[in-house]
Formats: C-alpha cells, sequence, structure tokens
C-alpha cells in the first residue's frame, strides 16, 4: 500500500470549527458585570439580602470567558468536545467558541526549516559517504498532523533520514559513464527527486514540502584520501589527453603547410624525426632545450 492509498483512507479530514467574534461575548459579558454589580447593589446592599442572583449571573460569565481565545498570523488551533474532533480554526483574530472546548490543540502554519543529521551511507556503487539535507516544509492539514502521526515533527525528522538514505543508495557519488544522474553532478535533478520522495513520505501527516536539498555531500574519511588521488589522476588523464590532442594537431598542420608552400621536401625519415621532435617540444612540462645540427641528418 502507498503513502498515497494511506491518504486516500484517512477518516481525519480538516474542517473549519463554527466560531463568533470575541468582541461580541466580551459586550455581552460586560453587560452581565454591569448586571451582577446591579443585582449585588440591590440585594445585598438595599434589601440586606443574600445576593443569590449575583452568584447565579457570575456563572454564565465564566462559562462565557472560557470560551474566548486569540488566533495569531499563520497560526491554527484545533478544537476538541469531548475526545472528537470538531474542527480547525485558521482565521488571524478575536474568536469564541463553545467553552466545552476544552482541549485546544495549537499548531504553527508557518514555513520550517529541518537541517538534518550527516549521516554516513553507502552509494549505489557501495563507496561510503557522509550526506546531509535541509528540508522546508510547512503544515497544510492540522487534521492529519494531530490524528495520523504520534509527532508530526519527530515524523518530519525520521521521515528525512529515511528518504535520504534510500536516495543516497540509488545513485552514485559520482558520474562514471554516459548521463547518468550523479549525486555531486546533478544537484537539481537530486534534489527534485529527494523533494517528491520526502512528500509521499509526509503527505499523510498533512505536511507540504517546499524545498529539499542536499546541503552536505563527501566520500567517508577512511577513503576520501584514496578518492583525492583518484580524481587527480582522473584530472591528469584528462589533461593530458587534451594537451597531445592538440600537439598532434599541430605537427599535422605544420607539416601540411610545409608540403602546400614547398618550403622544404620531406622523406618519411625525416618527417618522423621532425614529428617526434615537435611532440616532445609540445608535450613536455619543461621547456625544450634546442640542439643546432650543423651537419646533415645523414
Amino acid at each position: 500500500m502507498t503513502n498515497q492509498d494511506i491518504k486516500q483512507q484517512s477518516i481525519h479530514k480538516e474542517k473549519t470549527a463554527n466560531t463568533i467574534s470575541g468582541f461580541i461575548i466580551l459586550a455581552i459579558m460586560g453587560s452581565l458585570i454591569l448586571a451582577i454589580g446591579f443585582t449585588f447593589y440591590a440585594d445585598a446592599i438595599q434589601s440586606k439580602q443574600p445576593p443569590i442572583l449575583s452568584i447565579m449571573l457570575i456563572l454564565p460569565l465564566i462559562f462565557m470567558g472560557v470560551g474566548l481565545f486569540i488566533i495569531k498570523p499563520n497560526t491554527a488551533k484545533a478544537l476538541m468536545l469531548f475526545g472528537s474532533y470538531a474542527g480547525t480554526v485558521k482565521q488571524t483574530g478575536f474568536h469564541w467558541a463553545n467553552p466545552f472546548y476544552f482541549e485546544k490543540h495549537f499548531i504553527s502554519l508557518r514555513v520550517r526549516n529541518f537541517n538534518s543529521d550527516t549521516l554516513k551511507v553507502n552509494d549505489q556503487t557501495g563507496n561510503p559517504i557522509e550526506i546531509g539535507a535541509v528540508v522546508v516544509w510547512k503544515v497544510v492539514n492540522t487534521s492529519e498532523a494531530l490524528f495520523e502521526v504520534d509527532n508530526y515533527e519527530d515524523y518530519v525528522t525520521i521521515q528525512t533520514e529515511a528518504a535520504l538514505r534510500d536516495l543516497a543508495v540509488a545513485y552514485p557519488y559520482e558520474q562514471h559513464e554516459g548521463d547518468e544522474i550523479a549525486l555531486r553532478s546533478h544537484s537539481a535533478e537530486i534534489a527534485e527527486k529527494l523533494k517528491i520522495e520526502l512528500q509521499n513520505r509526509l503527505a499523510m501527516a498533512g505536511v507540504e514540502v517546499v524545498e529539499a536539498r542536499i546541503s552536505h555531500l563527501a566520500y567517508a574519511p577512511e577513503i576520501a584520501s584514496a578518492m583525492l588521488q583518484r580524481q587527480q589522476a582522473s584530472a591528469i588523464l584528462a589533461a593530458r589527453k587534451l594537451i597531445v590532442t592538440g600537439a598532434v594537431s599541430i605537427v599535422d598542420e605544420a607539416l601540411k603547410q610545409l608540403s602546400e608552400n614547398n618550403i622544404v621536401e620531406l622523406d618519411e625519415e625525416r618527417k618522423a624525426a621532425m614529428v617526434s621532435n615537435l611532440l616532445v617540444v609540445l608535450c613536455s612540462e619543461n621547456n625544450a632545450q634546442p640542439v643546432v645540427n650543423a651537419g646533415s641528418l645523414y
């Protein structure tokens, strides 16, 4: 069963809770306070009777005050009625809801950053590497975040590390042949695949992945030195190949110009000697020392 199937079977669908403006309730509470003061004055002071009516009016005042709460920007509160999910309030402002919603779970809807620990795993070719990622995420479904997983923040942490391990195993650290995707050379493609993998894993928790990318990538210390020598050798070979290719091109062009312009007639032996000398001069790492031949080649 895929994560998408699990998400479709989820019974916790987010809904909007019914609330009233808290300022309306404040106005009613103000009227009750005035009524309490008036009845207390009439009963206890003027009539010298127990202020029973005043005491009775205090109860609805407390009852109404319990239902007041504030929603700040990019935050939400999920309301619970005797263990059942009643709805979520996301609208910023001063609200009043059923005072029997004793449980009000605060959830931040702000965008968050999570920087994973550096993991040591083997890449596709079996080389041990160190890899870490930074994930930008936010909660988009409060009911799923609260009720589908035990702790959605811990869930993001654990699933990020699991997705990062799977990604490292699926691709090599370096590109070896053709157009294969590698962790080091295809950062954009790897970041997109990590984001998709994370979104599939976190969808059931009501979390949207805004961005995911590799923040740390290196060979493990035990093979880092050997891999550095390998990279240096590859770079030297590539440079030598380029130098030799250029030198052969120069020699070929020189021979063509000598022949076309009738500057000198060279037999095969002299051509071989000239080619050898030119390649030594062009491919040598040190400056060539010229030798003046005062006699004949023969």
